[in-house]
């Protein structure tokens, strides 16, 4: 059985919502198997109930899940054809987060190799060691300490309001990041790309930083317009 991922601090349906698609991405309910009561996804998750009522009421609108007053919350049944058109709708709002993302993260990168000290380095070198380790570990424990590792940048950016955008943007990325990973069979090896930044950056060479920033995320996002096409 697939683990719930972990909720971090912030809003909390968004995060729910997010984690219950990483849940049925990953074949945790099949489609037309029936979804634990409110009660236990509340308590599995660490939230409340109404939170995961909410949460469910938007996957519902998504189609995502089918709720039947009196026998509870369905993994949706739908026709190949519908599927595959909200898979390119997902596609088309993936790409338009990664663009915004770039261009965050470009300056984020640059910012931080003016900015880092040598214990935010220091840092960061573990949060790529995790990544790394987390590669073998399922794709959504793969996704999140991925995404531990760009936020991480962010914050050595020293820009609050960089950092406030990137945040607000991770629940979008995160759910769709998880599901790439559990169908794409093409997606890139961008470790080099990684590690190439965590040098710029403890070299604090921003030029370099950029350049491994722009080269890490535009590789995802041409495999990204591809399948949207």
């Amino acid at each position: 059985m697939a683990k719930a991922p972990q909720l971090r601090h912030g809003r909390v349906v968004p995060q729910v919502e997010s984690a219950l698609r990483a849940m049925l991405a990953e074949g945790r309910w099949r489609p037309g198997r029936r979804l634990p009561s409110e009660v236990s996804l509340a308590a599995e998750l660490g939230v409340g109930r109404s939170s995961v009522r909410e949460a469910v009421r938007l996957l519902a609108h998504d189609g995502l899940l089918d709720v039947r007053h009196g026998s509870g919350t369905f993994a949706a049944e739908e026709p190949r054809e519908t599927r595959d058109v909200r898979q390119l709708l997902r596609r088309a709002r993936l790409l338009e987060v990664y663009e915004v993302r770039r261009a965050l993260e470009v300056e984020a990168a640059r910012l931080a190799a003016r900015r880092g000290r040598p214990e935010d380095i220091t840092r960061l070198t573990e949060d790529l060691k995790r990544r790394q380790k987390a590669a073998g570990a399922g794709p959504a424990a793969f996704v999140d300490a991925d995404l531990d590792f760009h936020r991480a940048v962010v914050e050595l950016s020293g820009n609050a309001v960089l950092l406030g955008l990137f945040t607000s943007v991770l629940p979008v990325l995160r759910e769709e990041l998880v599901e790439m990973v559990v169908h794409e069979t093409g997606l890139p090896d961008l470790t080099c790309a990684h590690t190439a930044l965590l040098d710029a950056l403890a070299d604090g060479d921003p030029d370099a930083a950029i350049a491994a920033t722009v080269k890490n995320l535009e590789s995802v996002m041409t495999l990204i317009a591809e399948e949207a096409r």
